[in-house]
Order: C-alpha cells, then sequence, then structure tokens
C-alpha cells in the first residue's frame, strides 16, 4: 500500500530527480501559460525505468534496461485543450511548450464540438511512495539471472522439454502540479515474472504448453522471488505433460467453473474496456473500438445477474492501478467507485474533461499517462468482481454442476470492436461430472456476448477464492499508450456456456 506524507515531512521520497528543480520549472510553466490566457494549466514531469529480461533453458538470451524521462504540459483555453510533451527538463522547453501547447489549443477551437469543462480538483500537496521490500533494480542481473534459470531447471526436471522465462519491471517516479495549487510527487514500481512451459511428444510431434498463473504486482523483487514460481513451474511441467495425453474437449453449451486465474482477463475485456466513456463517446473506435453501452444506459442497463458486483478502486494492496492521485491529481479516493451494483451498470469510468459531456459533475479519477510526455487518458484503476458476502467453496460451485467445465488460467482471447462477441480460452481444462472434477481435457475455449454471459452468473465463490491478477501492459490510444491494471475475482460459475474444440483433430 502507499502512504501519503505532506512535503515538509517528504524528504524520504525515493526520487533520484531533483524535486525542488522540477517543481520550480513547474511554477514556470504555470505561471507562463495563465499569463498568456489558459484557463487551467497543468504538468506531470518525472522518469520511467524498465527493465527486461529472459532466460531460455539453461542461457540468458535477453537482458536489458531503459529510462525515459521528461514533460508533458496540458492547458485549457477557451473550451479546447492544448499539449505538449518533451524527454528534456530546461527552461527554453518549458517556454516552447507553453507557447505551443496554447497554439495547439487554438488550432482544435474550429473543430471541437463542446467545449471542455473541468471540475476544480484539490490543490494537495502530497507525496505517495509505494511500500517495497527488495528494489528490483538494486539487484544484480546475475542474480535475477540465477532466479530465472533455476525456474527453467525445476520445469525441465519435472519433465518440460523446454522453458522460456521473462522478468519486467517498471519504476514509475512522476511529479504533478496545476494551477489549482496542488504538487504531489508519486513513485511506484511493478513487477511480472512468468513462464512458458513446453511438452514435446517426440512419437508423435505434438506439442502441449503450459503458462505461469503467477500474477504482476505492484510490488518489489522479493514478491518475485516469493511467489511459488519454482514450485509452480515443477507442476506446471507435470501439467503440460498431462496435456499431451487429455483426450479432447466435448464442444456444446455447458456449465462452467472459471478459476480467477482466467476470469480476471475476461472482466477486463467484457467489463473494463466497455465501461470507459471515451469508448462511449467514440474517441477510441478507430485504434480499439468502441462500446456496445451508450451513456443513456447508466442505472438502467441490466448487465448481468444479481450477483455480479463490479468495483474500481486504487487502493487494493499489490495492484498494478494503486496509487495515491491518479494522472489528473484527482486523489485515490474519488476511483472508489461501483461500476455495476448487482447487476445493473451503474457507473462509466472518466477522466478529467469528460464527466459533464454526459451531464455528471466530476470525473472519477481514472486518468493515466504512460510516460510524463505523454497526454493523460481515461485508464481502467483496478477493476474487481465482488466476492460473495456468503461463504461459499470452490468445491460449493462445482458440487452444483451436473455436467460441465472447469478452467484455469488465462490463453488466447478474442473480442469485437464494441466489446460484446467474445471468445476466451484458458491454460488448463477439467471436466466436471456429477458435482466432482474430473479428467483433465484439452483443446476449449468458450465463447458468448457480454451481457448473456454475466446474466448467467448463478455461483459465485467467497473471499477465500479470491485472487488478485492483472494485466503488465494494455494498449490504448494513439499514439499507443500501455497501463497496467488488477483484476480480482472469486471463482465463479456461469450457466449454459458454449463451448469450442480448438484441436483441429478433435
Amino acid at each position: 500500500m502507499g502512504e501519503r506524507r505532506e512535503f515538509p515531512d517528504a524528504a524520504s521520497c525515493a526520487f533520484a530527480l531533483d524535486r525542488a528543480a522540477l517543481f520550480d520549472l513547474a511554477d514556470l510553466a504555470i505561471n507562463a501559460a495563465r499569463a498568456a490566457g489558459a484557463d487551467y494549466v497543468d504538468i506531470r514531469l518525472g522518469e520511467t525505468q524498465r527493465e527486461f529480461l529472459q532466460a531460455r533453458e539453461d542461457r540468458l538470451e535477453r537482458a536489458g534496461q531503459s529510462a525515459a524521462a521528461g514533460f508533458g504540459l496540458r492547458v485549457l483555453r477557451g473550451g479546447c485543450w492544448g499539449f505538449y510533451g518533451a524527454s528534456t527538463f530546461s527552461r527554453a522547453a518549458i517556454l516552447t511548450g507553453v507557447e505551443t501547447a496554447l497554439a495547439n489549443s487554438r488550432a482544435v477551437a474550429p473543430i471541437q464540438p463542446r467545449p471542455i469543462v473541468v471540475e476544480a480538483l484539490p490543490g494537495v500537496e502530497a507525496c505517495w511512495e509505494m511500500q517495497l521490500g527488495v528494489d528490483p533494480f538494486a539487484v544484480s542481473v546475475a542474480d535475477k539471472a540465477e532466479f530465472l534459470l533455476s525456474v527453467n531447471a525445476a520445469a525441465r526436471d519435472a519433465g518440460a522439454d523446454f522453458c522460456l522465462t521473462t522478468f519486467l519491471a517498471a519504476r514509475e517516479e512522476r511529479l504533478f502540479a496545476s494551477s489549482n495549487g496542488a504538487r504531489i510527487a508519486q513513485t511506484r514500481m511493478r513487477v511480472q515474472p512468468q513462464f512458458e512451459i513446453t511438452a514435446v511428444d517426440k512419437t508423435s510431434g505434438r506439442f502441449a504448453t503450459r503458462d505461469s498463473l503467477a500474477p504482476a504486482r505492484g510490488a518489489g523483487w522479493d514478491y518475485v522471488t516469493g511467489c511459488g514460481l519454482i514450485e509452480e513451474a515443477r507442476r506446471g511441467a507435470e501439467e503440460a505433460r498431462r496435456k499431451l495425453r487429455a483426450k479432447p474437449v466435448q464442444p456444446g453449451l455447458c456449465d462452467v467453473v472459471i478459476a480467477p486465474s482466467n476470469l480476471f482477463l475476461t472482466i477486463h475485456e467484457t467489463v473494463g474496456h466497455s465501461t470507459e466513456l471515451d469508448r462511449a463517446l467514440g474517441w477510441e473506435a478507430n485504434f480499439a473500438g468502441t462500446t456496445f453501452i451508450k451513456p443513456d444506459m447508466l442505472g438502467g442497463l441490466r448487465f448481468g445477474s444479481e450477483l455480479t458486483t463490479i468495483l474500481a478502486d486504487r487502493t487494493q494492496e499489490g495492484g498494478l492501478a494503486t496509487i495515491g492521485f491518479d494522472d489528473d491529481g484527482a486523489p485515490a479516493s474519488a476511483a472508489n467507485f461501483t461500476i455495476i451494483e448487482k447487476g445493473v451498470f451503474e457507473n462509466f469510468q472518466m477522466a478529467l474533461g469528460q464527466a459533464h459531456l454526459i451531464g455528471l459533475p466530476r470525473s472519477n479519477g481514472c486518468a493515466y499517462a504512460d510516460s510524463p510526455c505523454a497526454f493523460p487518458i481515461q485508464r481502467m484503476p483496478n477493476i474487481s468482481l465482488a466476492p460473495n458476502p456468503r461463504r461459499c467453496s470452490l468445491n460449493d460451485l462445482i458440487a452444483d454442476v451436473e455436467d460441465g467445465l472447469y478452467i484455469v488460467g488465462a490463453g488466447s482471447w478474442s473480442i469485437d470492436q464494441q466489446r460484446d462477441n467474445f471468445q476466451f480460452g484458458g491454460q488448463l481444462f477439467f471436466e466436471i461430472k456429477n458435482g466432482a472434477l474430473g479428467e483433465m481435457v484439452q483443446g476449449a475455449a468458450y465463447q458468448g456476448r457480454t451481457l448473456e454471459f454475466w446474466r448467467g452468473l448463478d455461483g459465485l465463490g467467497d473471499a477465500s477464492t479470491y485472487e488478485l491478477q492483472g494485466v503488465f501492459t494494455c494498449g490504448k490510444a494513439e499514439p499507443m499508450q500501455l497501463a497496467p491494471v488488477s483484476h480480482g475475482a472469486p471463482a465463479a460459475r456461469f450457466r449454459g456456456v458454449r463451448i469450442l474444440s480448438t484441436d483441429a483433430a478433435a
């Protein structure tokens, strides 16, 4: 979890950059833009560090780090946004940025259909730091490589023919200042350890894979070494071998019980993206589609069964979108809201300057820019399916299925441009027969339409079945920006789902 501090007591803020000098540049930008006629100004300054390692079998194939620093200046003048970003921290660049951003806002005016209106966010001064164990950027490449190679060795010792293990890390250091008086410093980290195991039948040439289930986290290197990846690699190798021997799934309609390690991606694609207001307004149509949900459906659309309550937040421990303030300067508390309440659609996700377009007074903390040089756009906070408040175990969900399928782990996926028709694969599939878990099958995917699927939710696990999974890099916008987001879910049961066989030989 993060912690807020007032600046006078924030000397321990872990910024490698000169915070005082950067805030002086922020003041220069804000004062110059206001003097030139801007109604509102904000600026983000900072740096993003990234690291990537990849190990295959007994060798390290790739290892590298990168860093990108700079600022992004946004002005609102006459109801039109103007923006300028640069990979530098000079006074000359700041003043050029003010001039260019204002010119851009004037250029937009002839084609602006409606003026942008922003609410007055509080002008807080705060520092927020994600609390970490071990900083992964302080761990040597040799030590990280040794760990990845130990995962590969565990998988191969357990029967895998091949194992590819990767590690990704990102650290964001950001300063935010606005003409409302906000001065916010934040730093956060995220990591993703993962593997792909392959088992080969040397007689037939057939192969099967098993990807890791360990989720990405807002965390440090201690999470990577402590999340059980070596043990999972041993288990994964055995399960890949079992997949080679497993019979093909029987296609058709059946009931399914879905583990959180699979359901999180369905939540992301069918709920997370479908309830983004910029999609409903048509702003995302060219790159990644719109949504079947329209603004006039707020408060009236029956999205799912009464068991379907979907919550947004920026406070879950380990969440990839957990932070003190979004990139509009809205506090984390603004992003604590219900998207779907007992099956009814209640809220869009919104960034600054969007709420008034559908007659609402305030946005709700859903802005993110993947670089300090990028324009902040609407991106998901953590979005999760609330668990059943009543006791309901995984066994309870399975016990009420006569003939069905239990699905574990995320696999391939596809969804249409309106977030309606979809198809999702998985890592592991098990038959359910007469209320009991049966043998493994292979080559399955489930297909459906968003509303029918969620209206078919009739069994929900309690908190004991809940897991926080997530997406390390979700692409959106042009130029494309990559955002991290976590999705929590319990195990869940859905009735009458169409199962497909992806095995051509079936």
